[in-house]
């Protein structure tokens, strides 16, 4: 998905949440975009506020993000891409 192009929306985030085994904030990349507006740990910690976050602010999705049917998984470190593929 070319996220900044075509960005998840609110619905897609929240399937993505529900399969997610890391947790929820771990979705919102913490860069220089999250300081220069302001944001600190208590902006993203239950699920409502990363999906408005991040439909918000598309640049803040962490990634590689790997969704598959039954599970969804932010692909870092590498290994953790190569553990899913080979399920």
């Amino acid at each position: 998905m070319l996220y900044l192009k075509t960005p998840p929306d609110a619905a897609t985030l929240r399937a993505i949440i529900a399969k997610l085994e890391d947790p929820v904030s771990d979705l919102v990349r913490r860069d220089s975009t999250w300081q220069k507006l302001g944001l600190s740990e208590v902006d993203a910690v239950t699920d409502d506020q990363v999906v408005d976050l991040l439909v918000r602010h598309k640049q803040l999705l962490q990634r590689p993000l790997l969704v598959t049917a039954e599970t969804a998984i932010i692909g870092r470190p590498k290994d953790r891409v190569r553990t899913l593929l080979q399920g």
